[in-house]
Formats: structure tokens, C-alpha cells, sequence
């Protein structure tokens, strides 16, 4: 009997994948990312165009503490002409989680600096998420 074994999947910040969903339209693909991820089956994701927002959009930062905080509702993602985007923020996340939990993610590459998907230095909105949920995750 011939057992078939599902091959792993992984979520990756779609920016890094190069494609056209960083918030300044740049496209710059991660090539140490992408050579990570050779031969594996992978889909990208943008948890701030899953939240709603455009590409291109008004840079953002987290105000008032990390991502946690702004899941906890003690922090805010504003925009640099004073926007709270912070709901478009945890709807992208929560959208992000859902596909994890659904494809059976088991780590997800993310972008760093991010004020989603920022592991260190700011911990982003997603990725604060991810965490809570037990997911290994890692920033390029």
C-alpha cells in the first residue's frame, strides 16, 4: 500500500515573492527568501491587501506599543497623515491565520521591519498573531 504524504506548504509575505503589495508599489523581491523556498510549494500573502488596504498606501507605524498591543487593543497602526488603519490591520491577520490553520501552514516567512509581518523590532500586528497561535515564523 502506497502512502502518499501531502508535501509542507508555506505562507510567505507576498512582497518578498516580488510581487506589486508593498505600501509604496516597489516591487523587491528577497532572493535568499525565494532560494529558501526552492522546490517547495508556497502561496503569497499580504496581510495589509487582505485587510482591505491599497497598494500603493500611505506608510504606516505602530503607536503606543507592538502588535500585540494593537491585537489587545492598547496600540494603534496609524498612517503617516494620522489614519488609524489599525481594524484593516487585524482583519489581515486574522485572514492570514485562517488560511494558515485551513492549508495546515506549518512556518510562514515574513518581511521584516513590517509593521505587519515584522518579527524583531517591531513585533508586527500579523506576525504577533501568528505567534499566539504557535506558528514558527521567520523574517527576511
Amino acid at each position: 500500500m502506497t502512502r502518499h504524504t501531502s508535501p509542507a506548504i508555506f505562507l510567505i509575505s507576498a512582497c518578498l515573492a516580488g510581487l506589486c503589495t508593498r505600501y509604496d508599489g516597489k516591487i523587491k523581491e528577497n532572493r535568499k527568501c525565494l532560494e529558501r523556498l526552492e522546490n517547495c510549494l508556497w502561496i503569497p500573502v499580504c496581510p495589509e491587501q487582505l485587510g482591505g488596504l491599497p497598494t500603493p498606501r500611505e506608510p504606516a507605524n505602530l503607536v503606543g506599543g507592538d502588535g500585540a498591543a494593537v491585537l489587545a487593543g492598547k496600540a494603534q497602526v496609524i498612517t503617516a497623515t494620522g489614519i488609524d488603519v489599525s481594524a484593516q490591520f487585524i482583519k489581515g491577520a486574522n485572514q492570514v491565520l485562517d488560511l494558515g490553520l485551513k492549508l495546515g501552514i506549518s512556518a510562514i516567512y515574513l518581511k521584516s521591519g513590517s509593521p505587519s509581518c515584522g518579527i524583531h523590532h517591531p513585533l508586527g500586528v500579523t506576525a504577533a498573531l501568528l505567534l499566539a497561535h504557535g506558528y514558527s515564523l521567520e523574517e527576511f
